[in-house]
């Protein structure tokens, strides 16, 4: 039996830089690959992604019907491509995080889809097509709990003692840094041992944004306690995690947003915005709290909240981890999304 024969489902990937559509694909087809056979495709695929050249989805046979999981406009339009062109005999699923009413062209292209996936309900809520709703899972391998955070962050050199705060990825407005830090300044002074860590890259105007929050930290006599730190690979990110006391989600719009889980994972609390997916993600009063995007006072609030109160912060932290290997395990998300698979399949 030749590879070919053994594709059950494509994950197609069209882009070639790197995204959170391209992240999704990457961490999850090596874990739905040890139950089905699935494969990526696409202009740059890591080596230990289970995948086939983009040429030779030409030359697949055509009596085996398969499956084509579909995360953009773009590769709903090769799925239909290789359907309708070349007689391809594929299944069609579309994935959207979107929550915005979509264009006149992708609300047509998902209505010729054979299935839908939402990663939110808040998401389905914005498709005209019924929609089954997976949430996106983690590698909780990866992020875990660490023994000793003291140790940890001494071996980071970070700040040892005292609260530490933390708010990670992209720098930008959509991203809320600015509510992040704007909002530290607001408690510095009721906490004086805490800091604060800033993580994350800057691309084109976005570094001027970075520059002008510095200014105001530097401003504020804080830059000391309130830290910048450049972004770091990915496989260092458990330990940035797991050296908080308690990790922000400020975000004024996000898709669906990771970084909670990853956080919670590691056992650390999340206070997060109500946008995205973070209302289904973070349990409020159990494994930390939300507030309304683009509301600062409220966010500084809460985050004084759960510093002042260490025997909450620590019911917290007992939580989170158990929360997320029982709700959002990346095993968890390729298991429903192979029985999604295997029903389409039959």
């Amino acid at each position: 039996m030749s590879k070919q024969d053994t594709i059950e489902v494509i994950a197609p990937n069209f882009k070639r830089r790197l995204s959170g559509v391209t992240a999704t694909v990457v961490r999850l087809v090596p874990v739905q690959a040890r139950d089905i056979g699935i494969v990526a495709t696409g202009p740059v695929i890591p080596e230990h992604v289970p995948q086939i050249p983009l040429s030779s989805l030409i030359t697949l046979p055509r009596r085996k019907r398969r499956v084509w999981h579909a995360r953009r406009n773009v590769e709903m339009i090769g799925g239909l491509a290789l359907k309708y062109l070349l007689g391809k005999r594929l299944k069609l699923i579309f994935t959207s995080a979107s929550q915005r009413r979509q264009s006149g062209l992708t609300r047509w292209l998902i209505r010729r889809m054979d299935a839908v996936v939402a990663t939110s309900n808040r998401t389905a809520d914005y498709l005209e097509n019924p929609a089954q709703v997976i949430m996106h899972g983690i590698d909780t391998d990866t992020f875990d709990i660490t023994p000793d955070r003291t140790a940890l962050r001494t071996r980071m050199n970070l700040p040892a003692d005292g609260p530490l705060v933390g708010c990670y990825g992209r720098i930008r407005a959509q991203k809320g840094t600015d509510a992040f830090v704007r909002a530290m300044i607001r408690i510095m002074h009721d906490h004086p041992a805490a800091h604060a860590i800033v993580m994350g890259r800057a691309v084109g105007e976005d570094k001027t944004y970075l520059n002008a929050l510095k200014e105001e930290v530097s401003a504020a006599g804080l830059s000391g306690r309130i830290l910048f730190k450049p972004e770091v690979a990915t496989q260092d990110m458990a330990d940035w995690y797991a050296a908080l006391d308690l990790y922000v989600a400020p975000q004024r719009w996000e898709g669906f947003g990771l970084t909670p889980l990853e956080a919670m994972a590691t056992g650390c609390p999340v206070v997060a915005t109500r946008v995205g997916a973070f209302d289904q993600l973070v349990v409020e009063g159990q494994t930390g709290s939300l507030v309304d995007p683009d509301d600062i006072p409220a966010l500084a609030t809460a985050i004084g909240t759960a510093l002042s109160d260490t025997t909450r912060l620590q019911r917290w932290r007992n939580n989170s981890r158990s929360h997320v290997l029982q709700n959002f395990s990346i095993e968890k998300e390729a298991q429903s999304l192979n029985t999604l698979y295997r029903k389409l399949l039959s």
